[in-house]
């Protein structure tokens, strides 16, 4: 019996418009600044006529992705609202797939830009074995306190009686043909910009390393922590952290040359560092690992792993001959592939937009038993 999970952030898929660009630049979008727009009224009607003219290409490549990856249980990060979720599915998802995913499910989160985790089930896998949700439960909640999770690193990231999770940490309990498999969904705190002397992601590491603790918390407090080794788990999602990284030195015109670093330390070494999970994006070649293309200039340019599947020792030993997938034909040109990685683009793909979303689809057929 084998499954289909996949974990993708669709990039902002919103219902609101945000306005908020006239009176703050730094929200503003880089095609608006550079027209001068005087009047709030004037900007608003701007700003709707740029989003709308924009967002349509955006959907169909969004969609293209979630049809390629083919899942039968679909993870998602950065979903508005469950309106938005059904928009998309009935506009342009059900376009590419047909009537695929029946079962919806998101809960309304921590995140202060109201984006959200999602997932989207079918009622049946590939070969026919139903897919039946037991139970669901998040964690948005949950506080440092009632895991007893804070230290002193998170003194100047809040208080004891704070949220762990900036967005959610979504619990499904599931039976796929019968056997139990537990799904946790997560989207961690972003790296943001530089402060204090640090870079965005050293300067926000301490939250997403307290997340990541979490969701371990969370797993074993469930099953008992001597006994996780031997469950049907999976944790998916963006989890704006990485372990490894491939450097992007060069440009256009002289050309490009790859190199791999090992980070020091990550937030994920909470999954890693005793085997309670295993990143399977790791059986595959070292520079072929990437969901996400950064750059600022030609200085700072990488690819780096920011989406995952970890599962759990259990699954991984079940599906070691089994290696994920990356859907990454929806990247924009500005992209840089390393030599024999390049794909094919799915039409009208811009330089830097439209795109199906700055990240990739991550799918993995997993056998159960």
């Amino acid at each position: 019996m084998s499954l289909r999970l996949a974990t993708f952030n669709v990039e902002n898929l919103m219902t609101r418009f945000d306005f908020t660009g006239f009176r703050n630049q730094l929200r503003q979008d880089r095609v608006i600044q550079l027209f001068e727009v005087r009047n709030e009224g004037v900007y608003q009607q701007l700003e709707q006529a740029r989003v709308i003219a924009s967002t349509d290409d955006t959907r169909q490549m969004t969609a293209l992705a979630i049809a390629d990856a083919d899942a039968d249980i679909l993870c998602l990060q950065e979903i508005d609202n469950m309106a938005a979720l059904q928009a998309f599915e009935y506009g342009y998802l059900f376009r590419m797939v047909g009537n695929g995913y029946r079962q919806k499910y998101l809960v309304e989160g921590n995140d202060s830009r109201g984006i959200d985790v999602a997932v989207l089930m079918r009622e049946e896998t590939r070969d026919g074995r139903k897919i039946e949700l037991r139970d669901i439960k998040s964690h948005a909640m949950t506080t440092y306190r009632d895991l007893d999770l804070f230290d002193e690193t998170l003194g100047q990231h809040g208080h004891i009686d704070d949220k762990i999770f900036k967005r959610d940490c979504l619990e499904l309990d599931l039976l796929i043909g019968g056997v139990p498999f537990m799904l946790y969904v997560v989207h961690f705190k972003s790296m943001g910009s530089p402060r204090d002397g640090l870079d965005g992601r050293q300067a926000t590491m301490p939250v997403r390393r307290a997340e990541a603790r979490a969701v371990r918390r969370i797993i074993e407090n469930r099953f008992g922590a001597g006994q996780t080794a031997t469950k049907n788990f999976a944790i998916c999602g963006d989890m704006n952290d990485y372990q490894e990284r491939v450097d992007v030195i060069g440009t256009r015109r002289t050309g490009y040359r790859f190199e791999h670093r090992d980070e020091a330390e990550s937030a994920l070494d909470a999954f890693s560092h005793d085997g309670f999970a295993e990143n399977v994006m790791r059986r595959r070649d070292e520079l072929d690992r990437w969901t996400l293309y950064h750059a600022r200039g030609p200085q700072e340019q990488w690819l780096c792993q920011l989406d995952y599947i970890w599962l759990s020792p259990a699954l991984a030993s079940v599906n070691a001959g089994r290696q994920p997938e990356i859907i990454r034909h929806g990247q924009p040109f500005r992209t840089v592939f390393p030599p024999g990685q390049e794909v094919e683009r799915y039409p009208r793909t811009g330089w830097d937009r439209p795109k199906a979303s700055d990240h990739c689809p991550v799918v993995m057929t997993l056998d159960l038993k």
